[in-house]
């Protein structure tokens, strides 16, 4: 049955159609959510300013605590290199960026935009969209299948979800879909035998060095590549002893422009893949002396490292089925209301439990298709071992991965590539056969959408994938709790717990309707600094009646906070802070 024949415009326009849908849910709401620890971190160093002058271990007041969020207009790109490297463990592309985008913003309440902030990695994630599209037609040469990706792209929850947040993950998606771009021009010249251009040798080498500059994580990606790119060699230089009608009806043999055509691992396209693999590996290698003298690296990840026990060897399993659920589909299962909780994922078990068959029937077909069989196979190698990685980091090396769903950048775009690919076949299915319960195969594939869709909109209104921190919520407690001034203490080892604080102060400082008085106490800890004694001097220089609340507080209590009343146990908790209130009146 022939494609229906479309007017020139109708592609662009259809393609535009869903870029202006997913720029529209990536700004939707885009400062409904409060900026969590790692935003904080995005935004001081961009502004090319340091955590460092952040007074520890005495009470502060609100704006001591935000000064870092102030833009200082003599701040450099040399300032965010000098600060970065000195307080972070992250390559400096993406906060160079947003340094030069920010200047486009004015301030609120002479603080950093948020909406500024923000806006860069929703652009970068709605650039995804037609990004994915090419990506898609230089694999399939199917306008279905890019704009089947792209439409999901637009959509997709994961997406959305990387894409409010004043981070770098989606500048990051953007060079692994471009890297796969190059991987696939390179799979047709491994397909044909024919040498790689000079230009895709040096635009693969200049977009993975971008990659490994946006985020370290990218490396992941390029193994994935290694391991396809073996898996193709191992195709291509297996032994020939078969008969000759083996020979001429096998894919690669119909491909080489001559039947005598040298296999060796000198042969073409081999010596330039590797020229791109000494490049790429050049191009990360600077990296290295920045990582391992890094004095913060290890305090940073403790997060995603620590010993296995009971529950814990199965859970990261669990968490990273949650994140390939949530690429597609993911509904208000983070609602407060429990009624809503259970509706939503009662649909989502039955909903993938049919969608499933669907895609995989799909997936199989193309594999199945010998125009289409290679390229498929690149895409889910891409995925198998990006996966396989993730699991051999969590369960050998003892980081876990799989803790991060916005880690899985690094397979992301094959995963939506994927998708397209397989419910183009449901697409072409002929309307009078049933496909699954008795849904056509067009109709199959505007339910998926839809559903995506719906999930979209339950991140954007903060029903799914809510942040960790929810400071918001944290101050509207304090002030229904509190009615005297208010002492707020954690205990400090990096940036981090700064994070945590300026998410509370700036709360305060936008939403305090009661004008509650409020300081802040940063107690240190480590081997030689004792938080305890801190938060004790503290408090004996502040004034009666106060209301201490220690908020995740690891250290022993101090003796002043016997004479004061505890009062957590009818309190409910708060995503991010773990707390106690004492009320403190002599």
């Amino acid at each position: 049955m022939a494609a229906p024949a479309y007017p020139r415009w109708f592609h662009p326009c259809l393609l535009l159609v869903w870029l202006l849908i997913g720029m529209g849910l990536r700004l939707t709401n885009l400062t409904a959510k409060s900026p969590w620890t790692d935003e904080f971190s995005t935004l001081v160093f961009s502004l090319g300013n340091s955590f460092l002058p952040v007074p520890l271990n005495q009470p502060i007041a609100i704006d001591a605590l935000l000064q870092p969020l102030q833009p200082q207009s003599g701040a450099t790109i040399q300032d965010v290199l000098t600060h970065l490297f000195s307080e972070s463990n992250h390559p400096p592309l993406y906060f160079v960026l947003t340094h030069l985008w920010l200047k486009l913003f004015p301030t609120q309440a002479d603080l950093v935009s948020l909406w500024g902030a923000r806006s860069l990695a929703a652009i970068f994630g709605a650039i995804s969209i037609p990004a994915i599209y090419g990506l898609s037609w230089l694999a399939f040469r199917s306008r279905l299948v890019s704009h089947l990706a792209a439409a999901f792209m637009a959509i997709s929850p994961y997406g959305i979800f990387l894409a409010q947040e004043a981070r770098h993950y989606t500048l990051a998606i953007l060079w692994v879909i471009a890297s796969l771009a190059c991987l696939v021009v390179a799979t047709h010249h491994i397909q044909k035998r024919t040498q790689l251009p000079i230009w895709l040798v040096l635009a693969w080498i200049g977009i993975n060095a971008l990659g490994v500059a946006t985020h370290y994580f990218f490396v992941l990606t390029l193994v994935t590549e290694a391991v396809v790119l073996t898996f193709l060699a191992c195709q291509q230089w297996r032994p020939k002893n078969r008969s000759p009608r083996t020979q001429i009806t096998n894919e690669d043999d119909i491909n080489s422009p001559s039947p005598h055509h040298p296999t060796s691992f000198l042969s073409p396209p081999w010596k330039r893949i590797y020229a791109v693999a000494i490049g790429t590996l050049m191009a990360g290698i600077v990296w290295i002396p920045a990582f391992l003298h890094n004095a913060y690296g290890d305090k940073l990840t403790n997060w995603i490292q620590g010993d296995r026990i009971g529950i814990a060897w199965i859970s990261p399993i669990f968490q990273a089925m949650a994140a390939w659920i949530t690429m597609i589909s993911l509904l208000p299962v983070e609602s407060p209301e429990i009624p809503v909780v259970i509706a939503s994922g009662l649909v989502m078990i039955i909903f993938f439990i049919w969608a499933i068959p669907i895609l995989f029937n799909g997936f199989r077909t193309q594999l199945e298709k010998p125009q289409s069989r290679m390229i498929t196979q690149v895409f889910a190698g891409v995925v198998v071992a990006a996966i396989a990685l993730f699991f051999c980091f969590t369960y050998f090396l003892g980081i876990d991965l799989t803790r991060g769903a916005r880690y899985n950048f690094v397979y992301f775009p094959a995963v939506v590539v994927l998708i397209g690919a397989s419910l183009a076949i449901s697409w072409n299915t002929l309307q009078e056969k049933i496909v699954r319960w008795g849904v056509t195969g067009k109709m199959s594939v505007i339910i998926i959408w839809v559903m995506g869709f719906l999930s979209a909109i339950t991140v954007v209104c903060n029903l799914g994938y809510q942040k960790y921190y929810r400071p918001d919520l944290f101050v509207e407690l304090i002030q229904n709790t509190s009615k005297v001034p208010v002492l707020i203490a954690t205990t400090q080892k990096t940036h981090v717990q700064i994070g945590e604080m300026m998410g509370v102060a700036r709360e305060f400082k936008f939403h305090n309707s009661h004008s509650l008085s409020a300081k802040f106490l940063l107690a240190h800890k480590d081997k030689k600094t004792n938080a305890s004694n801190t938060l004790q001097n503290a408090l004996k220089t502040l004034p009666r009646p106060l209301d201490l609340w220690l908020v995740n507080f690891h250290a022993d209590e101090p003796e002043a906070i016997k004479n004061c009343v505890s009062d957590t146990q009818t309190l409910p908790p708060v995503n991010g802070y773990k707390y106690k209130i004492y009320h403190c009146n002599s």
